[in-house]
């Protein structure tokens, strides 16, 4: 699990179980995207509550979840805030 601490204190990370993040004071825990199916079985990952595109169609969901992972390491969790 990769956190992201800004100059100002705060953290940010891709939410997981991984660590019990209580630990570290109070948390905001805001939805990243909606990871939902098509009426055709396929998948995809909407990231636009964070600003992003929609990701997939995925035959599976384990992928649409990883892509959406990925995603948001690389564009959201790395983007620099204003604070």
């Amino acid at each position: 699990m990769e956190l992201l601490v800004t100059p100002a204190g705060r953290i940010r990370c891709v939410y997981g179980d991984a660590l019990d993040l209580r630990a570290l004071g109070r948390l905001e825990i805001r939805r990243g995207s909606h990871v939902e199916p098509d009426g055709e079985g396929q998948w995809s990952a909407d990231l636009a509550p964070v600003g992003g595109p929609v990701l997939g169609p995925f035959d599976r969901r384990s992928a649409a979840l990883a892509a959406e992972v990925a995603w948001l390491r690389r564009h959201w969790l790395a983007r620099p805030t204003a604070e």
